[in-house]
């Protein structure tokens, strides 16, 4: 079994390492110069390492005390967040949001900062997930909220608003031979299977006879303007998701109209708690038909 890193030891280390003095570092900690020196023989004995020089000129870290200072940091830093987490009262107020990665990263950073502002004692929880996964999850119970892509006539949830979806590709390239959107079969970089956009894409080509090969799959939105600006292959994407160093595509360029999706909210089951009810107004003002 691998040996554990006591946090009180690593405390003692850090101290010293900072003031460079056990006899400071006692101080800190309201411990004796000779506890302090203690400790620091327990952890050394612990890694295996020396982690201090001592001389006449005083206490320095040895190269493996550098490092072990790093990690030190990391570990106490760790702790002491978790640590005060658990003893916050149980009467704090959480909600838990379930969404695509697209949405938590172009539409919900705005209202949650808003809503952190006049509300700074709810914690918020972000998931991010695939829609229907998304909106079957929510009616076991495991969010509170699920802001989710639909087809314009999948029933169910809260119309936040109407979406237009956009082919994307990327800038045009003067020194290709051609551009991506021309190639046979078109290459696609795509959302997993599962995507709400994903299956209206490929479902649009099928219908058009066009032939695409999946060349670049991720569940990061970031990542898919990524691969499009790299050149990977073209994508569809709600319009409010399409950054402007993208290049949008049309019928003019061979591309089939594809539908609006709709924006939904769903709520879990039961009465919602007050902070879930007070986000869900949040992503309505700011998100909603009216906001744009």
């Amino acid at each position: 079994m691998p040996a554990n890193l006591d946090t009180d030891l690593l405390r003692a280390f850090t101290a010293v390492a900072d003031t460079l003095s056990f006899t400071r570092a006692g101080e800190q900690l309201f411990r004796t110069q000779a506890a302090v020196s203690q400790q620091v023989r327990r952890l050394e004995d612990t890694v295996g390492k020396r982690v201090f020089e001592r001389d006449t000129k005083g206490v320095r870290l040895t190269r493996d005390g550098e490092v072990l200072l790093a990690y030190a940091r990391r570990m106490l830093t760790l702790n002491d967040e978790v640590m005060a987490l658990m003893r916050r009262t149980t009467t704090v107020a959480s909600v838990r949001i379930g969404t695509p990665d697209d949405y938590a990263t172009m539409l919900l950073p705005e209202v949650l900062a808003r809503f952190n502002a006049s509300y700074p004692d709810v914690m918020v929880e972000v998931v991010c997930d695939n829609s229907p996964d998304l909106v079957a999850e929510i009616e076991r119970g495991r969010y509170d909220l699920a802001l989710v892509t639909q087809r314009s006539d999948t029933p169910g949830g809260e119309l936040v608003r109407r979406e237009p979806v956009a082919w994307v590709a990327p800038p045009r390239d003067p020194a290709l031979p051609r551009p991506v959107e021309d190639l046979d079969p078109l290459p696609l970089a795509l959302f997993p299977k599962g995507c709400v956009v994903r299956d209206l894409a490929v479902d649009a080509l099928d219908r058009i006879g066009r032939d695409w090969r999946v060349a670049f799959t991720s569940k990061s939105v970031v990542a898919v303007h990524g691969a499009i600006l790299g050149g990977l292959g073209v994508t569809a994407m709600e319009a409010c998701t399409v950054p402007t160093s993208l290049r949008r595509l049309d019928s003019a360029d061979g591309f089939p109209d594809l539908p609006d999706i709709h924006i939904a909210l769903h709520r879990a089951p039961g009465a919602l708690a007050k902070p879930a009810r007070l986000l869900a107004d949040a992503i309505h003002d700011l998100v909603g038909e009216t906001a744009r």
